[in-house]
């Protein structure tokens, strides 16, 4: 029950190009308790952070869309902007090496399964309560 409680206050700002991706992999999150934020490409989610910075916990992004930055971009201005956003980063096709993820972010394979992405982000909301 206290989980839950944490959760409903848990923020994921969620970027996706894909409209049914996104839809998807919303669902999942949001019946785990997290709020749901939900952003097309990386300039949506700039606009987004800027008006509810205080609010995001957790930026979950594809890494290849269109726009004027890709996932990796976003996630390099997420931290040096909003360092207190924990990132979590999916692809089909790219496989970034650990490094070269911001701030010890996360990366999560596509295809995933509902169930991994809300463990991800328990894992990373839980990084914010140490």
């Amino acid at each position: 029950m206290a989980q839950a409680a944490i959760n409903d206050q848990a923020v994921v700002l969620l970027v996706e190009d894909e409209p049914l991706v996104r839809m998807t992999a919303a669902d999942e999150p949001e019946e785990a308790g997290f709020h749901v934020l939900e952003a097309a490409n990386a300039d949506v989610a700039l606009a987004v952070l800027e008006a509810r910075s205080n609010e995001v916990q957790v930026l979950f992004t594809d890494v290849h869309m269109p726009g004027s930055m890709d996932g990796m971009e976003l996630a390099e201005q997420v931290h040096q902007r909003w360092p207190q956003v924990l990132l979590l980063i999916s692809s089909g096709y790219a496989r970034p090496h650990p490094d070269e993820i911001p701030d010890h972010g996360q990366f999560m394979p596509k295809p995933y399964h509902a169930a991994t992405l809300v463990r991800h982000i328990h894992d990373l909301m839980r990084t914010l309560r140490q």
